[in-house]
């Protein structure tokens, strides 16, 4: 009950930033509420023949996307500012708040903005929760919020120039510098990279509980380090590879035991890959044999994609 009760209250905030932003009363949130759950189960209308149409009807599935007042999506407005916060807040699932005063009291996206500003994902950037946002001004609220997860971008690009690099954001019509920064960002283009997040945070949340798995199977007995990859499933396979000091490779795989020679192995990493896409999922190296102490070396945004530090 207290995850629908969030989700429910999630749903009801992003209904009402649409009402807001579109004239309508606060008091109509609810019951846009239950027209927006109906609408989620309706044909895709404004967006049937977008390229967009799987994020989109995975965003409103998820409730980090949400329609206008009139049951419409359109994809090719430019999204706003507070939109787009919302949606970060949304899949970051932030709950504490920190103060916005840029934005007095009893302003309607001053909810949303408190929790965007504790969660760091307004750093650097000037609130205007009606500004329609350029690719380069979404880029920057992307890498703010993914800071916790993937880390710095890379110093020599642009935000927009990172985030096309890492895969994450379409670059510019042919004909057009590729990283051209002032293109307005469409709400189909930004369900698309929204989706990428919710994915990203998903996929990094599964290779922590596997890790977790593996991690309290190792034991060091009789000179032996002995474990168990966890077995993984349709989304992920799970690896524990060893380096010994002859510069060898010993793989093990999803849920195959292991007793490997202390004294042949250097070092141990544990990886988590997405079968869908080969990407990381998570990936733990242990360097201080025999001492089982791990440390997180996630792929990060500054390091090409598909690649890892």
């Amino acid at each position: 009950m207290k995850l629908i009760g969030k989700t429910v209250w999630t749903s009801l905030l992003l209904v009402g930033i649409a009402v807001v932003q579109n004239g309508g009363s606060e008091s109509e949130v609810l019951r846009l509420h239950v027209a927006e759950a109906a609408a989620k189960s309706a044909p895709a209308s404004d967006y049937a023949n977008h390229p967009a149409k799987d994020a989109i009807s995975h965003g409103l599935q998820k409730g980090y996307l949400w329609k206008y007042p009139d049951g419409k999506f359109h994809p090719e407005q430019t999204v706003t500012q507070s939109q787009f916060v919302a949606s970060l807040v949304a899949i970051r699932q932030v709950s504490e708040k920190e103060s916005v005063p840029a934005l007095p009291a009893g302003h309607w996206a001053k909810d949303i903005y408190e929790r965007a500003q504790k969660a760091g994902i307004l750093a650097n950037v000037p609130v205007n929760p009606n500004k329609l946002l350029t690719k380069e001004e979404a880029a920057l609220l992307v890498f703010n919020a993914w800071k916790p997860f993937r880390g710095e971008k890379n110093p020599n690009l642009s935000n927009t120039g990172a985030l096309i690099t890492w895969g994450w954001m379409k670059a510019a019509p042919s004909g057009q510098p590729k990283f051209r920064e002032d293109l307005p960002l469409l709400r189909g283009d930004a369900a698309e990279i929204l989706r990428y997040l919710w994915t990203d945070k998903w996929q990094l949340e599964q290779g922590a509980k596997y890790a977790e798995e593996f991690h309290r199977s190792l034991k060091i007995v009789n000179g032996n380090i002995v474990g168990k990859v966890p077995k993984g499933d349709g989304d992920f396979m799970t690896r524990a590879l060893f380096v010994t000091k002859q510069n060898s490779r010993a793989i093990f795989l999803n849920g195959e035991n292991f007793v490997v020679p202390l004294n042949q192995v250097d070092s141990l990493s544990f990886t988590i890959i997405n079968t869908r896409d080969s990407t990381d999922a998570g990936i733990y190296l242990y360097t201080k044999l025999p001492k089982l102490e791990r440390y997180k070396n996630d792929q990060m945004f500054h390091t090409p994609r598909g690649k890892s530090e």
